[in-house]
């Protein structure tokens, strides 16, 4: 794809979408990952809009992501969430899975909300887990950014700080307040779609990271680039590869990720409501 045809992409999606949320301006996109879309339930005065009538934008293969940005309130303040991602390993290129970011920042969107669902590789980490993303690995070889710099994004953004820490000192908070556990740790992001061996688990491990999964981390690249304050949520949802002996099953992932949507949703709202 040409950086002519991306700008345009962007521009036609964008287009779409907002003719359809009928003025409104998100203040913040929030991006829901397997088993979490029970999440759009909870905003208010909606309006929900099917992906296949937005230019650009791919109905999932995947369970568990149902293919609908929802805008409306929520946590008090307009949002637009993202009810089902495109990943790279069904097939898409990393301009396609980073377009809905590109697009809520086109809207006006200044925060990006990303949760996702993540083997635990820290030891300990156990199903429910709620863990706050601290920072990430990319492990994919891939970069949105690849190619022409489009409108608005920065050619280098600096990602020393990709989770923004005010944004995860409100979550911290709100965890205190709620009454709800959360750990806080490194998220790493393989292609998938094979889930990890017990060898890749032990050299993430070595690497540093505490969670793995096959999203969220092109989607941060490409919204740092254009300025947006990230913050990021993992729901784990199996202990890796090699730590139990157990078997990995994408059913086993929907189930433990709906059971802890209620917690989740819980701190989302909280930090959206006491954000300026």
């Amino acid at each position: 794809m040409t950086d002519r045809s991306r700008s345009a992409a962007v521009a036609a999606a964008a287009g779409a979408v907002r003719q359809r949320i009928e003025g409104r301006t998100p203040e913040a996109a929030i991006i829901l990952g397997s088993g979490l879309g029970q999440l759009a339930e909870r905003v208010q005065d909606a309006v929900r809009i099917r992906y296949d009538a937005i230019p650009g934008f791919h109905l999932p293969s995947v369970e568990g992501h149902k293919g609908e940005l929802v805008a409306g309130r929520f946590g008090g303040r307009p949002v637009i969430m993202q009810s089902g991602r495109f990943h790279m390993y069904e097939g898409h290129a990393p301009d396609v899975t980073a377009l809905p970011v590109r697009v809520f920042a086109e809207l006006g969107c200044r925060i990006l909300v990303v949760t996702n669902a993540a083997g635990g590789v820290r030891r300990g980490f156990g199903p429910g887990t709620l863990m706050l993303l601290a920072d990430h690995l990319n492990l994919t070889a891939r970069s949105p950014l690849t190619g022409g710099t489009l409108p608005h994004e920065t050619r280098f953004p600096d990602m020393t700080v990709a989770y923004d820490p005010e944004l995860r000192a409100a979550a911290r908070e709100v965890a205190v307040r709620e009454g709800l556990a959360l750990e806080e740790g490194v998220y790493a992001c393989l292609p998938g779609p094979s889930y990890e061996t017990p060898a890749e688990v032990a050299m993430l491990e070595r690497l540093g990271a505490d969670a793995v999964g096959m999203s969220t981390v092109l989607e941060v690249i490409a919204a740092r680039a254009r300025g947006l304050r990230c913050l990021g949520f993992s729901t784990i949802t199996n202990a890796a590869a090699g730590y139990t002996g157990a078997t990995l099953s994408h059913q086993e992932v929907m189930e433990v990720a709906g059971q802890a949507g209620e917690r989740l949703g819980r701190l989302v709202e909280g930090v959206l409501a006491g954000t300026p």
